[in-house]
């Protein structure tokens, strides 16, 4: 298959999954820059409109699936603040008496009510979206380099 593809289409197809990492530098630069060149290079060149299309689905998806985990975790949060919010556990009552200031910290009060669980459990999801988004772009970025198409896993097709 690398003999069909020219050294232009693969370098163009490998810099369309590399600049996925500009959102790093450039707010939405996950969508603008490899939008950007997609659009316009996708009607002379099949291999960079494959991979174009290939990229956004994936970053498209991963802003899905990050947005659902927050819109799932925003209600365990509300559901938490009032043991966040409870000053009792840091001995605030008294601090208007400066001549003995004495600040402790009682952790035996201080309840991790069953509403964390599921804000560390979508931490820990973001987490790995984030490394699936690191690997699966570097190897996204080697293979296309190498003149193979590329399919991410996991991803909604938006753009057909």
């Amino acid at each position: 298959m690398t003999g069909t593809i020219s050294k232009h289409e693969r370098n163009l197809g490998a810099i369309i999954h590399a600049s996925t990492f500009s959102k790093y530098f450039i707010p939405f630069g996950n969508f603008i820059l490899p939008l950007i060149l997609w659009s316009a290079n996708k009607k002379e060149l099949s291999f960079v409109d494959h991979n174009g299309k290939q990229a956004l689905n994936f970053q498209i998806s991963l802003l899905l699936y990050s947005i659902l985990l927050g819109v799932v975790t925003v209600p365990f949060f509300i559901g938490a603040l009032p043991g966040i919010l409870d000053f009792d556990n840091f001995n605030f009552n008294g601090f208007g008496i400066f001549n003995n200031m004495n600040f402790n910290f009682n952790h035996h009060n201080f309840n991790f009510s069953p509403f964390w669980w599921p804000i560390g459990v979508a931490g820990i999801l973001q987490g790995g979206l984030f490394l699936m988004n690191l690997i699966y772009t570097i190897l996204a970025t080697i293979r296309t380099s190498e003149g193979e198409k590329f399919n991410y896993p996991f991803t909604i097709k938006f753009i057909k």
